[in-house]
């Protein structure tokens, strides 16, 4: 299943491993990672229609919530959820009925 992205606001995202974090995403976004792929730094292929998203590696761990936020919408709430988890995302609290959107946040970083 793809998804569209909506409040996009940054096209590079830090990482402890670029390729990990870009495959990951790709999954989700339903996009591939561009050749040459690396540790260091690796990017989504795009087409003029879907915006660059790339990733770099830095040498210091995660000491912040995650640095990049993508607004996924999709039209099976649950169906995308499990999707979502299955590739590795975590729930970063449980869903209310109030803000059901916030029960597909996406949390990765590796």
């Amino acid at each position: 299943m793809s998804n569209t992205v909506y409040g996009l606001r940054v096209d590079a995202a830090d990482a402890a491993d670029a390729e990990k974090l870009a495959n990951f995403w790709a999954e989700v976004l339903g996009r591939d990672v561009a050749s040459g792929a690396s540790s260091e730094f690796a990017t989504l292929d795009t087409d003029l229609a879907t915006p660059r998203l790339s990733f770099h590696r830095v040498p210091e761990p995660k000491s912040v919530k995650n640095r990049l936020h993508l607004d996924l919408i999709g039209p099976a709430f649950e169906a995308e959820s499990q999707r979502l988890l299955a590739l590795g995302a975590s729930r970063p609290r449980p869903p209310s009925s109030s803000h059901r959107t916030r029960a597909a946040s996406v949390q990765a970083w590796t």
